[in-house]
């Protein structure tokens, strides 16, 4: 594939890793290797110190991150070629290093590069995706990478997106110390984690809607559905998060939940070289984990590689009687060729937790009580959860020729639950008194997906098209059964313990419900205007299915069979290099609910609801900060009866602006956070009075920020500080029960030194620093979370 000779700016990254951080065409063509230049980089992880070199040099730069992770690099300062300031940087780290016309390549010495590795794709999709084992390097700073997939539109520079994206560096998860995606993407303006930790499944909330609640598997994984986990995505085996905000439909299919707000997709660690990473940590009280991180290529080209990722923890958390063990391993495997590429995922997740905690259901108040103290549990100690998660994934893509690729994909999943607790408790009075009825409940859901299609890249006259063809299947078998036992009494402030209660496992476990999507999904990007220009074209059309069951005869109660089409456009424009304008307009798909007995149609299936986003932004890269905005209208159809009958009659929309910025604006100092201001409210509602109000769990204010220092006297020693603001939040529909707003500040430290002649990086941290008692989050349906209590995350990473 060859370059093209527009700026490197101007084009996306593929999942090789590699990073457009050039500041401009003039300074890309004036550098060359044998001339000098005046660098000033200080000692720092080497990461960020060729970030810093590219930008003070002006070219492009290509590493694997794996290779460099762990890894520092001395200070340079003074007139230098920038061939001496590589190998300068270099020195020690066992890394080869090369300067190619405006290119800096960074390589390991076992591994050989595929004559491809430096090419850069086309704008948004290349014929094949090339290298499956490297991602979009880290953009200034290391927290956020410079490059995404969405999912039919391929991989691209978040320039290049005509969308709101970000993607969460492996790095940046590591620092924070997080357990799951769900506590690393809470540092979004955008998303928010609406339960407490402690919990058997991880709800979000994306642009003020639920998009991960129960039984929903609305994670994707290496962009599709119904491979990650369904109740917890765990970070051990995450190289990268990525949050595509809005209605996802034409882009990643429809979700299994048919969540509009917007797509979290997880890339898995792969091996770009060799890695060997033994992680320990701790968690007040006693919670002990570790992690061994272990990846290799090989063969005479390189062309095999196997990362696995191992970890087991246990112990006591910060809440009261709640205790924790699990285990997962997980293994990426993949194979590549000049033309041939495929990747295998197998994942296996463990996780039991006893005095698991849950969010508090208000019941008939008048007011909100305040939060109780974070450590308070109101779940019996005996009550308890265990999930058990298993998937795989295989991938493949052939490149026919340079202009055209196939690819074909197929994946599984299943998650078992059992658990003796009461799934929401009931809070009846202001004075915090609970009821609660333990239960023994089964949760079983099977899950299939494959997909296959094309893409093609060609030219009618003076514009290029990248075109995909995909179709697609999901499949989707959920079980349950729940078996109640005698119901206690308790108190949020003042929990009550009682004797176990000696449930019996429920016996046969009947089907509820099985979802079948099919899809077939055809669009065009078009590029223009010398570069100038990418119109992005598209249509899904989908057909739904799904089965519900009668539980006590096992037969079909009722059929929902419905086909709808949803189109997006998406375009993006450069007035310079540096500065992309976008728009778009997608819409999302959500299954339509079944009248209730209630209702005089009884068992009539409504069409699916059609979401629209209309999206406008700009996106502007300073060389050392990234500063985006966006604003957004989301409008999502909802059913209500009317006269007698169940219609589609109701609509919430979610009005939104959102700023947010990231980067090293001084050396040493690296900031990354926003603000989103959001008014949500129902427009139309079969309840008049319902009207205007606002949606629950919606708040109107979110800010983010997130800070790192290198010490000057210390460059090995960084100071962490992250802020979270959200506003008041409502809990029902009326707006007669509210949450106040809240904030809540963590501080942490990070030291990179040597144990034994081997680079180790120490972390530790507080969150909620001041220990505030707060409420924080509420389900869709009305549930609140309480602030987790002052909590210390101590870790240790070696590496080998």
């Amino acid at each position: 594939m060859s370059l093209s000779p527009k700026p490197l700016q101007r084009h996306s990254l593929n999942i090789a890793a590699r990073a457009c951080l050039a500041l401009g065409l003039a300074m890309q063509l004036q550098w060359a290797a044998a001339q000098n230049v005046n660098l000033d980089i200080a000692e720092q992880p080497l990461a960020h110190a060729l970030d810093q070199l590219a930008q003070q040099s002006g070219l492009q730069l290509v590493y694997p991150p794996d290779a460099v992770q762990g890894r520092s690099a001395p200070a340079i300062k003074g007139q230098h070629t920038i061939e001496e300031g590589l190998q300068l940087l270099l020195k020690g780290s066992g890394l080869q290093g090369r300067v190619v016309g405006d290119t800096v390549t960074v390589t390991l010495p076992s591994t050989k590069a595929s004559s491809h590795d430096t090419d850069l794709a086309e704008v948004v999709v290349s014929a094949g995706d090339q290298s499956v084992h490297a991602l979009p390097a880290p953009a200034v700073g290391g927290q956020v990478a410079e490059g995404v997939r969405l999912g039919v539109l391929g991989n691209t520079s978040h320039f290049n997106a005509p969308f709101s994206t970000t993607s969460y560096t492996a790095e940046a998860v590591a620092n924070q110390q997080a357990p799951s995606i769900a506590d690393a993407i809470n540092r979004d303006p955008s998303v928010r984690y609406t339960v407490l930790p402690g919990g058997n499944v991880d709800n979000l909330f994306i642009r003020g809607f639920p998009i991960w609640e129960g039984n929903s598997g609305e994670i994707a994984l290496d962009g599709i559905y119904g491979v990650a986990p369904n109740y917890r995505v765990r970070s051990e085996y995450v190289d990268r998060i990525e949050v595509v905000k809005g209605p996802g439909a034409l882009l990643f299919g429809m979700s299994p939940n048919g969540s509009v707000g917007g797509v979290i997709n997880i890339a898995p660690k792969r091996a770009s070289g060799d890695t060997a990473r033994l992680t320990t940590s701790y968690t007040s009280d006693s919670l002990l984990r570790a992690h061994a991180d272990v990846g290799r290529r090989f063969g005479e080209q390189a062309q095999w590689g196997i990362r696995v990722n191992g970890s087991t923890y246990s112990g006591d958390t910060a809440m009261d009687h709640q205790s924790m063990t699990g285990n997962v391993l997980a293994m990426a495997l993949d194979y590549e060729t000049e033309r041939f590429r495929a990747t295998l995922d197998l994942l296996s997740q463990n996780e039991k937790i006893k005095g698991v905690g849950r969010p508090i259901m208000p019941s008939g108040l008048d007011a909100m009580p305040s939060a109780p103290d974070g450590r308070n549990n109101v779940t019996q100690p005996w009550e308890w959860s265990e999930n058990k998660e298993r998937a795989a994934l295989l991938r493949t893509e052939w490149d026919v020729t340079q202009q055209l690729a196939v690819f074909a994909n197929v994946g599984t999943s299943t998650a078992d639950v059992s658990r003796v607790y009461d799934s929401a408790p009931r809070l009846v009075s202001e004075s915090g008194a609970t009821n609660i009825t333990p239960t023994y409940a089964i949760f079983d859901v099977d899950r299939k997906t494959i997909d296959a299609g094309l893409r093609s890249r060609f030219e009618t006259g003076p514009i290029r098209h990248s075109v995909t063809l995909q179709t697609a299947v999901y499949e989707e078998n959920f079980k349950r059964v729940l078996a109640a036992g005698s119901p206690v009494s308790s108190n949020i402030y003042a929990p009550i313990s009682y004797p176990e209660q000696n449930l019996a496992r429920p016996g046969q476990v009947p089907r509820i419900h099985e979802n079948r999507n099919t899809g077939v999904a055809l669009v065009d990007t078009m590029t223009m205007l010398d570069d100038r220009l990418q119109v992005s074209l598209g249509l899904r059309r989908q057909r739904v299915k799904s089965t519900n069951f009668n539980l006590l005869s096992g037969a079909p109660s009722n059929v929902y069979d419905q086909t709808v089409t949803t189109p997006a456009i998406g375009v993006v424009f450069w007035p310079q290099p540096q500065w992309s304008i976008y728009a778009n307009h997608i819409e999302g798909l959500s299954k339509g609910d079944i009248a209730p007995p209630s209702a005089s149609n009884y068992g009539e299936v409504l069409a699916p609801y059609t979401s629209k986003q209309y999206e406008i932004g700009t996106k502007y890269d300073f060389g050392n900060m990234v500063a985006t905005a966006a604003l957004f209208q989301i409008d999502k159809p909802s059913a209500g009866l009317q006269e007698g009958r169940y219609i589609t009659n109701g609509e919430q929309r979610n009005r939104g602006l959102e700023l947010y910025a990231y980067g090293e604006p001084w050396n040493g100092l690296r900031v990354l956070g926003g603000v989103t201001w959001m008014r949500s409210e129902f427009t139309k509602s079969a309840t008049a009075a319902l009207v205007g109000r606002q949606p629950i769990g919606a708040p109107r204010q979110l800010a983010n920020l997130g800070l790192e220092w290198d010490l000057p006297a210390l460059p090995n020693l960084t100071l962490v500080g992250d802020w979270t603001y959200t506003g008041k939040q409502y809990v029902n529909q009326t707006n007669t029960l509210h949450i106040a707003a809240w904030n809540r500040f963590d501080l942490g430290m990070r030291l990179r030194t040597e144990v034994m002649g081997k680079p180790t990086t120490l972390r530790a941290s507080v969150q909620n620093v001041t220990n505030r008692n707060a409420w924080v989050g509420v389900t869709s349906w009305g549930a609140v979370s309480q602030q987790m209590p002052r909590t210390l995350m101590l870790s240790a990473s070696v590496d080998f």
